[in-house]
């Protein structure tokens, strides 16, 4: 079986070790003897960074503005090089972390769920109004894949739906759509 000595080269022997007899190292200790080390922090904090280019790349379209008088690529700019900045520390020091090779993927059940709620309600947002999507989405998340009580599920459900939607509309006077009837 070829051994991986860096990240970018494979040969056919695993190096000698001082103990003949002794077991090798952990993955871990190897892939620190090697250098490179993909943890779960490093892999998002790389994500994170590519995010964060991209929306530098195209807030380039934008007027930047001044800081007297900022223009429509002031804020997404600012934020961008937040994000760049965190996810460089990440990198930096994200070490600890397990290594990519040994997650479990135990949740990707609960991701493609929640996955799914985003998608309905980016559909369904215009059609059904802002207070029936989001609750008949957190009705699902909390009752069906948290599977809480159903009296938990509708109050924690209608609290948040009606809850935002004053705090959107009635107090931010932010415009949501509203659904059938008014509502």
């Amino acid at each position: 079986m070829p051994y991986i000595s860096a990240p970018w080269t494979v040969s056919a022997a695993a190096p000698a070790h001082e103990d003949s007899g002794s077991r090798p190292p952990p993955s871990r200790a190897r892939a620190e003897e090697r250098g490179a080390i993909l943890t779960s922090d490093r892999l998002m904090g790389g994500a994170l960074a590519v995010i964060a280019v991209f929306v530098l790349v195209e807030s380039r379209k934008l007027p930047l503005g001044t800081l007297r008088n900022p223009g429509p690529a002031y804020l997404p700019v600012f934020l961008a090089l937040l994000l760049l900045a965190f996810s460089v520390a990440i990198l930096a020091g994200g070490g600890r972390g397990p290594l990519v090779s040994q997650l479990g993927w135990s949740e990707w059940r609960t991701a493609m769920a929640i996955l799914l709620v985003c998608a309905f309600d980016a559909l369904a947002l215009e059609r059904l109004g802002y207070r029936i999507t989001i609750g008949a989405g957190l009705l699902f998340l909390i009752g069906l894949v948290e599977r809480k009580s159903v009296i938990l599920t509708v109050l924690v459900a209608g609290g948040l739906a009606a809850g935002s939607f004053y705090l959107f509309e009635g107090i931010l006077r932010v415009p949501l759509p509203r659904g059938p009837f008014g509502i």
